[in-house]
């Protein structure tokens, strides 16, 4: 034993002294004092059972009541005996108490757990069989499924717990039915049906829905899985459940659904914007791209945002779009050179005659790192068609079709053109 803790023992035995001569009131009223020092029995009571002093909680708490009579003590000492591991000590005193009677339930319980921590399944069964009947309580029937479940009597735990949940269908006596009947009997399919009855009528609490994942991620049920989740998502919107969600639906290439889940629970706005992307939702994209450069600052995607303005226009001739799209873009390229933006600025000022000349300069900077890229190839041949040299745009395009995509619709089509465009210049001559 600690010396801090003898220290409130020795402390604890003047006061005993000191009171043992004080004769105890024959009727107490509430929150009366049984005998002056009540008050630090119990904060000494309290701090031994802080610092894990169990055995010496127990004898103050013992002390309370021997002078109290009052059965919140002996119930708290009891316990803190339990706590000791002191079961025979236990067993013991409750028995000198009730003297067979199992009219105190929870002196009773308290004998029962006692009686499990030693082992004695059967005598504990009978005690805690006869007090259920007299007691007809939650807890005494769970009581009773522990004892059947610890001797492996499965069906007879399942029988007391379902007498148990049919009193109030409380969740966590349904999460145990769902153990037993899945993992002890094997039952799987009944497990997950009556959790699912329950969650149709009562809904679908954090407890529940686990529990159900749990089964279903076991059984490789998706669809299961799923359908827990968005019951889960709309009690707890956390970040992994909505990921756990959107995984998922990418699994099952459900990307209608998905969409619709990421739109309405704005739960992942860059997942949102790939999937717009990636279903050329281009107008959507465009908005989203917009919203999320303004959040983050990141300048792809106001170069995304730039693309996707211009891909979505049903006018590719409207004024004030072109001149937003190469605003933006020019804004991209003078911090990210990244070619896919430098090509696409470049291609917009020689495919609408806005400034030709300098729609060159930026695809030739792209082709000083990507040299044999067919459609930047084609996007400065385009430039030189646009001039009028078509010759020079030919040469090009010789080498454009051999390469990669070279047989990419839009470039056959500028083939065609500047052929032609070769055809007429031949016949004016």
């Amino acid at each position: 034993m600690s010396r801090s803790f003898i220290t409130i023992l020795l402390v604890l035995l003047s006061l005993m002294l000191v009171s043992c001569a004080e004769p105890k009131p024959d009727i107490l009223k509430p929150n009366e004092k049984a005998f002056e020092e009540e008050d630090a029995y119990i904060l000494f009571a309290l701090r031994a059972e802080q610092v894990n002093e169990n055995d010496a909680a127990a004898q103050i708490f013992n002390t309370l009541y021997a002078k109290s009579e009052k059965k919140e003590y002996l119930y708290r000492s009891l316990e803190n005996e339990l706590i000791a591991k002191e079961y025979e000590k236990v067993i013991k005193q409750v028995d000198e108490i009730s003297k067979g009677s199992i009219n105190d339930y929870t002196l009773i319980r308290v004998k029962v757990v006692a009686l499990i921590e030693l082992e004695k399944f059967d005598e504990a069964k009978t005690l805690a069989v006869e007090l259920v009947k007299k007691s007809n309580a939650v807890n005494d029937y769970l009581l009773v499924s522990d004892i059947y479940i610890k001797k492996e009597e499965y069906d007879t735990a399942l029988k007391y717990l379902e007498s148990a949940y049919i009193k109030n269908y409380n969740e966590k006596i349904l999460d145990k039915m769902s153990i037993v009947l899945y993992v002890n009997l094997e039952r799987k399919k009944d497990a997950i049906a009556q959790l699912e009855t329950h969650t149709r009528v009562h809904g679908c609490s954090e407890t529940i829905c686990h529990r159900l994942i749990g089964f279903y991620s076991n059984e490789n049920n998706v669809d299961g899985l799923l359908s827990v989740y968005l019951r889960l998502y709309s009690l707890n919107k956390s970040e992994d459940i909505a990921t756990k969600i959107t995984q998922i639906y990418s699994y099952k290439k459900d990307y209608i659904k998905l969409m619709g889940f990421l739109e309405s629970s704005k739960s992942d706005d860059k997942a949102l914007f790939e999937l717009y992307s990636y279903t050329k939702n281009y107008k959507k994209a465009f908005t989203l791209a917009d919203k999320l450069y303004k959040n983050s600052g990141d300048i792809n995607y106001l170069g995304q945002s730039a693309i996707y303005e211009y891909e979505s226009a049903k006018d590719k001739k409207n004024k004030l779009m072109l001149q937003s799209v190469i605003h933006k873009l020019e804004k991209v390229v003078k911090i990210d050179s990244n070619p896919l933006y430098l090509n696409y600025l470049g291609y917009v000022l020689i495919d609408h005659d806005i400034d030709i000349k300098k729609g060159m300069k930026y695809i030739k900077k792209v082709l000083v790192v990507k040299p044999n890229s067919s459609f930047y190839l084609d996007s400065l041949a385009w430039g030189y068609y646009k001039l009028g040299n078509c010759k020079k745009a030919k040469d090009i395009m010789n080498r454009v079709v051999k390469l990669e995509g070279g047989d990419d619709p839009e470039v056959l089509k500028h083939v065609k053109l500047i052929d032609k465009c070769i055809k007429n210049k031949k016949g004016k001559k």
